[in-house]
């Protein structure tokens, strides 16, 4: 058995980009999430650390992205990692790593909206 499940609760880095694959929509975005400060019990000081994801979003999931989700927007987000290997034109191998959004909630939305 095995499971390839991500949850993430963060903040819309940038409005997201649609395009059209054979007349399927799709939407990416960067989706940042925050560890908080903390001190250890040995009194060390931990800083804050933020990671910063990229979503796919097809059909529609897509047509509502495009519609309502914009940079600064909090989301909650289910999905799956999907890690994409190619070629650029230097002949340098690139790869990325994505979360591939099944299901999401708006959970706030910028306050300048």
């Amino acid at each position: 058995m095995s499971v390839n499940k991500v949850i993430l609760i963060g903040n819309v880095g940038k409005d997201p980009a649609i395009r059209y694959v054979a007349e399927r929509p799709v939407a990416e975005f960067s989706l940042a999430t925050t560890e908080r400060a903390r001190t250890t019990a040995a009194g060390v000081t931990v800083p804050e650390r933020t990671e910063w994801h990229n979503i796919v979003m097809w059909d529609r999931n897509a047509d509502t992205a495009e519609k309502y989700i914009r940079k600064g927007t909090k989301l909650y987000i289910e999905g799956k990692l999907r890690t994409r290997i190619w070629e650029d034109r230097n002949a340098i191998k690139r790869s990325i790593t994505e979360i591939m959004v099944e299901n999401f909630e708006i959970l706030s939305r910028p306050a300048n909206q």
